[in-house]
């Protein structure tokens, strides 16, 4: 399933189970790739820039001419009886090579057994100490959706679907004129009887969606990497989760994040800390520091702060700071699971923690996802929830 022109190293890191070959560890230092490789040189794609027009609803679809891209929601939710849930779905794709590397006759007939794509899929639900992780991969062609040939995998912007076989996230809207990203139903399970997970959710947007960054471009470093970042952090969520085999109705808020890039960091970052928060006041805030690609070799930092109404406004590097204060021993690493986060301007200074610290990714990138509760620093009082995701650890 190697394609030639993919890179060997980004292959391994992002999607080396596709490979049949297991994996726990980012590039090594010092290798030039970033993390998980997102740092490799990425000629022949169409690049990430300032001043790139977005445009919906075809910007909900696949981007084939980017390298890498990922459909990414989370939801901290409560069941009937008022316990916390968490969940997390994630529909990763990667190119295996240019467009113009594509062969001619692939381009025009791919067929059953031609891919220029690859797909990964995460599921979790998380419960007091319940962890449930489940993970899924595909190939396909960018031409089949051009084709209307569904595929194993893929993403269509209208009406919106994005899925890797029976896991999908669609629209629930049938007027073909109307927003048909306001409305959706993310199915995904796995496995059986006790070990049975998943969920069957309905999404309603209750907010605009909203750009970061640059009018939706997203720095990642002070040389300039990046990548187009949207997110509709106002969804309402009503359904219901399986856990261990037992259904649980659930209501709740979801935060789903689009990324599309090319060369998402810096060569030389190890990997993130990202926040998302829902505050009880209405206000949300995207916060995220990448380790190292700052100015001076240090960490780069960025943010959006959204008020009740979508209203955006960019967090500069020195606007806003993380500090990490206290770590939790999770799958034999030592994770920042306890955070001090200070945004000035909107005077916030929080202290935001994991109730949990087992919630590891023990996916073949594995990384650190779980809830976060944010309280005042001063008056410990609650400020409002959220989630918290770590990679490079």
């Amino acid at each position: 399933m190697r394609h030639a022109a993919l890179r060997p190293r980004l292959l391994a890191a992002l999607l080396c189970a596709l490979a049949l070959a297991g994996c726990d560890e980012a590039p090594p230092a010092g290798s030039g790739a970033g993390f998980a490789g997102l740092g490799e040189s990425a000629e022949g794609y169409t690049q990430a820039r300032p001043g790139t027009p977005l445009n919906f609803p075809e910007d909900h679809g696949a981007h084939p001419d980017y390298r890498i891209e990922w459909w990414y929601l989370t939801a901290n939710l409560e069941d009937d009886s008022g316990e916390p849930l968490g969940l997390q779905w994630t529909l990763f794709r990667q190119a295996l090579a240019p467009p113009e590397e594509t062969p001619p006759d692939a381009r025009s007939a791919p067929g059953d057994w031609v891919a220029d794509q690859l797909w990964m899929a995460h599921l979790a639900v998380s419960r007091g100490e319940r962890h449930a992780v489940a993970e899924r991969f595909a190939r396909s062609h960018s031409a089949d959706q051009s084709r209307d040939r569904a595929g194993q995998a893929g993403a269509v912007a209208h009406p919106f679907r994005a899925w890797l076989d029976d896991w999908q996230l669609a629209t629930r809207v049938e007027d073909p004129d109307a927003d048909t990203f306001e409305r959706l139903r993310l199915t995904a399970f796995d496995g059986e009887d006790d070990a049975r997970v998943g969920y069957r959710l309905d999404l309603t947007a209750e907010g605009p969606l909203v750009l970061h960054g640059n009018e939706g471009f997203s720095q990642k470093s002070a040389d300039g990497q990046g990548s187009m970042y949207v997110s509709q952090p106002f969804w309402r969520v009503e359904g219901e989760v399986v856990l261990a085999g037992e259904t649980h109705a659930v209501s709740g808020r979801g935060w789903l994040d689009r990324e599309w890039s090319s060369q998402l960091l810096g060569p030389e970052q190890a990997g993130w800390d990202w926040f998302s928060l829902h505050l009880d006041d209405g206000h949300r805030l995207m916060a995220f520091q990448l380790r190292g690609g700052g100015e001076g070799g240090g960490d780069y930092r960025s943010g959006t702060w959204i008020t009740p109404a979508g209203e955006p406004r960019a967090l500069a590097p020195d606007e806003l700071a993380l500090t990490a204060l206290d770590t939790s021993s999770v799958a034999g690493r030592e994770v920042p699971t306890r955070w001090r986060l200070e945004v000035p301007a909107a005077e916030l200074d929080l202290i935001v923690q994991a109730p949990h610290a087992e919630r590891w990714m023990d996916t073949s990138v594995p990384y650190w996802e779980g809830e976060v509760i944010a309280r005042d620093r001063e008056s410990d009082e609650r400020r409002g929830e959220g989630y918290l995701e770590m990679t490079g650890y």
